[in-house]
């Protein structure tokens, strides 16, 4: 069994390290045109920071809000699916469900689910939702406030920050080829439309590797179903 303090100690570590880049995200929106309300709002509500650097972006790089926020939501969407994992393995009360949903993120995902107990596993969840909420606003607010000191954002390249940590979390969990594959597809797809779509789509885009794949596999196994199978009379007769 896996000591408590060991679960704290790795859910600190991400906590820590992904929490400190929300200076970034508060650097980025400030330098895209939001206001402080608006982007210490985006990480007290949104709380998901892939999303939060997809809108913003997309924003800065003049593209259609409508655009820029299907991009976040659609990004945003893939908790949703880790919420039904977490819900069966945290079966946390009723009572305090609302707030739990709003840490259910890549990286709550990411030091809950390899835990070995439901102890374990909820401890994880709390400790790295918690600190991860608690910096990431503060990094947040000191990011915004701190973006007319730093000028040119682009050149200090903050942005790379969250998803440099969010690619760190993610390849170690791409364990089978269909997921690698959905994984190198989606990325494909999304370089590909970056210099002819507008700024948003490409992340809309890249969203169909999924589907793409799964429909390429299950035509796949179809066809070896189908194929008939050899006679071994007529193997025997050839002979």
């Amino acid at each position: 069994m896996k000591p408590d303090a060991a679960v704290i100690r790795d859910a600190l570590g991400v906590g820590i390290a992904v929490g400190l880049s929300g200076f970034a995200f508060g650097v980025t929106s400030a330098g895209s045109g939001l206001s402080l309300i608006q982007t210490c709002a985006l990480s007290l509500l949104v709380f998901t920071g892939a999303s939060q650097f997809a809108l913003v972006g997309a924003l800065a790089a003049g593209g259609n809000p409508y655009t820029a926020a299907a991009g976040a939501f659609f990004l945003g969407v893939r908790n949703a699916f880790y919420g039904l994992r977490l819900s069966q393995l945290l079966a946390l009360p009723r009572a305090v469900r609302p707030l739990a949903a709003h840490w259910v993120i890549d990286e709550t995902t990411a030091v809950t689910l390899p835990q070995p107990t439901r102890r374990a596993a909820r401890i994880g969840f709390t400790v790295t939702g918690l600190t991860l909420y608690v910096l990431w606003n503060l990094t947040t607010l000191l990011g915004a406030l701190g973006a007319e000191a730093l000028g040119d954002t682009d050149t200090w390249g903050l942005d790379a920050a969250s998803p440099a940590v969010f690619l760190a979390l993610l390849a170690p969990m791409l364990k089978s080829t269909t997921e690698r594959v959905t994984a190198a597809l989606a990325v494909l797809l999304a370089l590909g439309a970056l210099p002819v779509l507008p700024a948003g789509v490409p992340v809309l885009l890249a969203a169909l590797a999924a589907p793409a794949v799964l429909f390429l596999m299950g035509r796949r196994k179809a066809s070896a179903t189908d194929s008939p199978a050899k006679d071994p009379t007529t193997t025997e007769d050839a002979r």
